[in-house]
């Protein structure tokens, strides 16, 4: 009998381990997920433009297919490559994330300029004939996973680097893949309701049984593009302000310590004129570090568009 007593008490240990293990892990994803945000907002911003011109029946199978793609980017592809990293090389883990930093920059910033100054897309002489609306689709799905691919290289790496240092290789292992996991979800859940929310406003002008319904629903169909708009911009400031701040942290973690320490002294200063603490720091911080990303974005943005997109496309060529 005590023997038996003896293993139930073993049996109760193990699993008040397992489950405080499974809360560490749980904690982690949910922390390092929040980490991510500036990246997981771009990229609920952009996957939408992959939906125009399909038909409503289509777009929630389209938003699917996507989102099964991220997955796979994430889970199969850079969750295993992130923990070699972690393992046998994590000193590149802190360049790798500002080379990501580097193309947020780039990316926010030429956004904004292509919004100052768009221009005109230019015919191709013998262009290809309209692709069929099945392969239209599939090629529409392959874009959006190409970038979703970026974007969640920038998001796992994230991750990777807000892991604390006592967590063992699974626990790790598992705290990423649950991140990555309801970072998909939450992603690609956002975007498939902000894709049928014009059709969701639409049949509750037509049949909602009351007049307010019906009110709510042409409100929701009017304030749609305006909704859309601002994802568009938020997600694009966003972009540029992890960027900046990926960029600045890491130059701290490599030893270059002016830009960062020179953020928290304005920062500091600010809260202090102002007297109105924590909200102000963090505003004028994260400010500073969007003023970084566009100025390291204005650099970058003829530097790829005059060198290294033209470099790379002779030597396809070759």
């Amino acid at each position: 009998m005590s023997g038996l007593l003896a293993l139930l008490d073993d049996v109760a240990a193990i699993a008040k381990v397992a489950s405080a293990s499974v809360d560490d892990v749980v904690g982690q994803a949910v922390k390092a997920s929040s980490k991510a945000a500036g990246a997981v907002i771009d990229d609920a911003a952009v996957t939408p433009k992959y939906l125009r011109g399909f038909s409503p029946a289509r777009e929630l199978p389209i938003v699917w297919s996507i989102a099964r793609g991220s997955l796979f980017n994430k889970l199969v592809i850079l969750l295993p490559l992130a923990l070699l990293l972690s393992q046998f090389a994590p000193w590149a883990i802190a360049p790798l994330l500002m080379l990501g930093g580097c193309y947020l920059c780039f990316e926010g910033v030429e956004k904004v300029l292509h919004a100052l100054a768009p221009q005109e897309p230019h015919a191709k002489a013998g262009a290809d004939k309209p692709l069929s609306a099945t392969r239209l689709e599939e090629a529409k799905v392959k874009g959006a996973i190409k970038t979703d691919f970026i974007l969640s290289a920038e998001i796992m790496t994230i991750i990777l680097a807000a892991m604390p240092d006592h967590l063992t290789l699974w626990m790790e292992a598992g705290a990423m893949a649950l991140a990555g996991a309801l970072i998909t979800l939450a992603v690609y859940g956002a975007v498939g309701l902000i894709v049928k929310a014009d059709d969701i406003g639409l049949a509750m002008a037509e049949k909602g049984r009351l007049a307010a319904t019906r009110s709510l629903g042409v409100g929701i169909v009017r304030a749609m593009p305006k909704v859309m708009t601002l994802l568009l911009v938020v997600g694009t400031a966003a972009m540029i302000w992890v960027g900046g701040s990926i960029l600045v942290h890491g130059a701290h973690q490599l030893g270059w310590h002016l830009p960062q320490e020179m953020i928290h002294h304005v920062a500091v200063a600010a809260a202090s004129l102002l007297s109105l603490g924590g909200a102000v720091e963090w505003t004028v911080t994260a400010a500073l570090d969007g003023a970084v990303g566009i100025v390291v974005g204005l650099v970058l943005v003829p530097v790829i568009q005059h060198a290294i997109l033209p470099a790379a496309g002779f030597l396809r060529k070759e």
